[in-house]
């Protein structure tokens, strides 16, 4: 098993670890050589009282008519394997996607069934296999799934399930749970709460100490956040000579209300490269984060200033194989 997908197994809620757990038995009982998609959904549907359950009731969805289709499809499988199964190349593709749902989305600790079945409806390649498998697929709208997805499932049994998780998060990684933290859950800006701190409100709230000699550098930056291009100032220099000072002086300033009147009422963000790292195991989720971090900056209703300290780090510095590079 790849580490790739042991990373995605670990985020399974319980009840999607029993219909994993589930699916492998399926597999092994009917002889077939690979762990599929419809073993999977099928042991999703024997649970009772999932969000899947709960969806299919919501959306008239026949489970009995998915199950049939399912089984059907399952009956044309390969079979006569002695050995043990391997899991599909299409199952970490869903578990991938599900996590990046659950996670980025949903803002939960772990993958639920609805957050399975999102997946398998909004990736192309894994949809397209989905309908042509069951037509029950389709009854599913998944604009209501995705805006309503919360509410509908409240009454699931991993509903329960999510709480406890959000509560006590596994101990195998200290850096994703971190990366986890309940404060996020709400709000209309779940990006920047989560991975930055709003250094101006900080400043407001007495929080930031008063900065002394950096009125030079603050009012260069100023100079520079006024220019029409080319507006972006870089802070330069070694360790602990003032770089982060230079941007706490601003912000006490702007909550003063003591610069040009385009930059009054601005917000100073802190983007945490630590914290937008921290658990980003899966391929695709560190970009998905900055990503929404970006678009919540371009949809505020007031200006924001977004101020990345350890800036090296979002450009491959060390050039290690695989390493995430944010300015790509």
């Amino acid at each position: 098993m790849s580490q790739n997908l042991k990373t995605l197994i670990s985020k399974l809620n319980d009840t999607t670890r029993r219909a994993a757990e589930r699916a492998a038995s399926l597999c092994m009982a009917r002889g077939h050589f690979e762990v599929d998609l419809e073993h999977f959904m099928l042991a999703l549907l024997e649970q009772p009282q999932t969000d899947l359950a709960v969806l299919c009731q919501r959306f008239e969805v026949s489970v009995t008519a998915l199950q049939r289709d399912l089984e059907t499809e399952l009956g044309q499988f390969k079979a006569g394997n002695t050995r043990t199964p391997v899991f599909s190349a299409h199952l970490p593709v869903l578990l991938e996607h599900a996590w990046l749902i659950a996670s980025l989305e949903s803002h939960a600790a772990r993958i639920r069934s609805a957050h399975v079945l999102l997946a398998l409806l909004t990736e192309p390649s894994l949809s397209q296999l989905a309908r042509r498998v069951s037509s029950q697929f389709a009854r599913f709208k998944l604009d209501e799934l995705k805006h309503r997805l919360s509410e509908i499932t409240q009454g699931s049994v991993e509903a329960g399930q999510s709480v406890r998780d959000a509560q006590a998060p596994a101990a195998t990684d200290e850096a994703e749970d971190e990366a986890q933290p309940g404060a996020a859950l709400g709000g209309k800006t779940p990006a920047l709460d989560q991975f930055t701190t709003n250094l101006t409100q900080r400043a407001r709230e007495g929080q930031v100490d008063p900065v002394i000699g950096r009125d030079t550098e603050i009012r260069q930056a100023i100079d520079i956040l006024m220019r029409r291009r080319q507006n972006n100032p870089i802070l330069t220099g070694e360790a602990g000579v003032g770089k982060t000072a230079v941007v706490e002086g601003l912000a006490l300033r702007v909550a003063l209300g003591d610069v040009p009147t385009p930059l009054q009422g601005v917000a100073i963000h802190v983007l945490d490269m630590g914290l937008l790292q921290a658990g980003a195991s899966v391929k695709g989720e560190f970009e998905n984060r900055l990503k929404n971090v970006i678009d919540e900056v371009k949809r505020s209703p007031h200006p924001i200033i977004l101020f990345i300290d350890e800036a090296h780090t979002m450009i491959g510095a060390g050039g290690q194989a695989g390493q995430n590079d944010a300015a790509n």
